[in-house]
């Protein structure tokens, strides 16, 4: 194509757009909304696109957005994908664009994420008559409660007309510093199911134990046991089983009848997943019956396992490169934590890198899901502008 787009041009596009790309992140910090209730942000980012002259689709999965992006000629489709929602976390601290909406805080970034797929969609439509194909800017409602918001996204089909070929996206990342993005090809976050499980006995006065078949006991044998043999699962193998919840709702001298429990199960291998999801309730209900008592055991699956396709991985990790330095591309090891981008991982090629959001001279950054966190936002030129630059390559450009 003449007047072949460089990655000069997008730099510079990016660098102009910055401060439109921080009031963005901005007011969307200061106006969060939980999973599926994303109503007014949607509204936001739908009234910026239009105002751009960009088809927009509402609706999606509930409160989402998709933008369609046109280049000058048809060729491939690319997705840029965003998650919109925000955490119940009250926010710490005196930000003067701290939330507004009491006991909801954009704490894990999401914030970013959107501002940063708007700055890539308004360079790639700055530049539509420069490239060949369709980009599409996916703006994600509920990447924070199962059953996950992109997992509607692709029930529903709405990424169908046009279907993408591969999909990119990112998350900040405060461990690693601003200036630096991260990359691993493979599996590279962990699939998260919950368990609830319900201890069954019979409880009575604590001062008559011969008549009770104590539910507590019985509980605390259970947890000791699964943790126990779960190791045997995790030699060498990366897995997590962990217990975060246990609730005895008795008293002093009240043993209860039935005791809850609630962990997390977290693998990088899905057919041993499904392995687990059997094992699990079985074993449970064999150490509860052998004491006398009977569980309730649930496992609520939720994301998969974040596949990033090697191919295309090494093709944005290039393109990173070239828009960063080759020397600002780092290897991410695994990562336990989850996230549903998954879901579209599984049925295209897709990306996942993590953007450096961390200022080490100022000291540890507050973590993802606390109260005080916040990220440094010249980061956010960084992400935009891998996006943005990724997405032409991927068209060919």
């Amino acid at each position: 194509m003449a007047d072949r787009i460089t990655v000069e041009h997008v730099r510079e596009l990016i660098k102009a757009g910055h401060a439109r790309t921080v009031d963005d992140r901005r007011y969307l910090h200061a106006h969060p909304e939980l999973s599926f209730q994303e109503h007014e942000t949607g509204r936001y980012i739908a009234d910026q696109l239009k105002e751009w002259g960009i088809e927009v689709r509402t609706g999606i999965a509930g409160t989402g957005v998709i933008a369609v992006l046109r280049g000058a000629k048809p060729g491939p489709t690319i997705c840029l994908r965003a998650d919109m929602d925000a955490l119940p976390i009250q926010e710490a601290g005196g930000l003067a664009y701290r939330s507004v909406n009491p006991g909801v805080m954009h704490a894990c970034g999401h914030d970013a994420h959107t501002a940063m797929v708007l700055a890539a969609g308004r360079v790639l439509h700055a530049l539509r008559g420069r490239w060949n194909g369709t980009v599409l800017l996916l703006f994600q409602p509920g990447e924070e409660k199962i059953p996950g918001g992109a997992s509607l996204v692709l029930k529903e089909g709405a990424l169908k007309d046009p279907a993408p070929e591969s999909i990119i996206g990112q998350h900040v990342t405060p461990e690693l510093e601003v200036g630096k993005v991260g990359f691993h090809a493979g599996p590279f976050m962990a699939s998260s199911d919950e368990i609830h499980v319900t201890v069954k006995g019979k409880g009575g006065h604590a001062a008559s134990p011969e008549k009770l078949v104590d539910p507590i006991m019985i509980a605390a044998r259970l947890l000791l046991t699964l943790k126990e043999e779960f190791e045997e699962w995790r030699k060498d193998r990366q897995l997590v089983l962990g217990f975060g919840r246990v609730i005895a709702d008795g008293a002093t001298n009240v043993v209860p009848d039935e005791v809850t429990i609630a962990g997390t199960l977290r693998t990088f291998d899905e057919d041993l997943r499904k392995e687990l999801h059997a094992w699990l309730p079985k074993r449970a209900k064999e150490v509860c019956a052998s004491h006398g008592g009977s569980c309730d055991f649930e496992v609520r699956r939720g994301y998969p396992v974040v596949v990033n396709d090697p191919g295309m991985t090494e093709r944005i990790r290039m393109a990173a490169a070239e828009f960063l330095g080759a020397e600002h591309v780092v290897d991410m090891p695994r990562r336990m934590g989850s996230e549903d981008f998954a879901f579209y991982t599984q049925v295209m090629p897709g990306c996942f890198f993590r953007l450096g959001t961390g200022e080490p001279k100022k000291g540890p950054a507050p973590g993802l899901h606390t109260p005080a966190f916040n990220i440094a936002e010249e980061a956010m030129a960084i992400g935009a502008g891998v996006l943005a630059w990724g997405a032409l390559r991927e068209l060919g450009e």
